[in-house]
């Protein structure tokens, strides 16, 4: 696990644009699950901003770790989201951009969903393989969109699963926990001070830590970086601040 702390939100995305960034080189093709958010927000700003005529987008293949079952003209969804903040101010082709289909029926989509995936990536004891899988992480210590009461979504047999927020009951569909351990490269992307209590938590793993989902992210590359403001590692015994 590589802890990477910076001063502020806008320090994260400016220092996690340019690790993504140096992910891309020397690939002729790079596969990528996004994560909706704040702090992605300001990332697809400076990505955009920065580095718009500085990448080849056209070998960089944009998913989403999860998305919210909403029309894409929603503004809760992750893909309206990135489309402003990033892909409407880059040169990145139409097919490269695999969104998850929030307006549909979500059993179906989760279903279509993870075909896609199957047939899109290579496939590492049978789990379609991302070369980086991007996640936050909720107060309440969920990520992607598995939470504490469904934890049992995480080890489930299917690739893409349909997860249910606790408190609104709206429904999500969000890759499982196999696929993101098995991805290349695992970053998160968390800031902020309501954060401190799970980062702790999950990072030094303290007692029933194992309750939150973000605890399970292990991927088996052992390639596993977080990228965090100093809010959100203020519990942390070796925050260096």
């Amino acid at each position: 696990m590589d802890l990477k702390i910076y001063k502020d939100k806008q320090e994260v995305a400016e220092q996690f644009s340019s690790y993504f960034v140096d992910q891309l080189k020397d690939k002729d093709a790079f596969h990528v699950a996004l994560s909706g958010g704040s702090t992605p927000k300001i990332v697809f700003d400076v990505l955009a901003d920065n580095f718009a005529d500085k990448v080849d987008w056209s070998n960089v293949h944009f998913y989403w770790g999860d998305e919210r079952c909403v029309p894409p003209s929603d503004d809760e969804s992750n893909y309206k989201m990135t489309v402003e903040h990033l892909f409407s101010k880059i040169e990145v082709p139409k097919e490269n951009i695999n969104r998850i289909l929030g307006e549909k029926n979500p059993v179906n989509e989760a279903m279509r969903y993870a075909n896609l995936l199957e047939i899109d990536l290579d496939r590492v004891e049978k789990t379609p393989q991302f070369d980086l899988v991007i996640l936050g992480m909720g107060d309440d210590g969920h990520t992607a969109s598995i939470f504490p009461h469904e934890i049992e979504l995480w080890d489930s047999q299917d690739h893409c699963v349909v997860a249910t927020h606790p408190d609104s009951g709206q429904k999500r569909v969000s890759i499982n926990g196999k696929v993101i351990n098995a991805a290349k490269e695992v970053a998160f992307l968390v800031t902020g001070a309501s954060k401190a209590e799970k980062v702790k938590a999950v990072v030094e793993k303290t007692e029933g830590s194992d309750a939150y989902p973000a605890s399970l992210v292990n991927p088996s590359s052992g390639n596993l970086v977080w990228f965090l403001d100093k809010e959100a590692a203020a519990k942390l015994n070796q925050n260096p601040s």
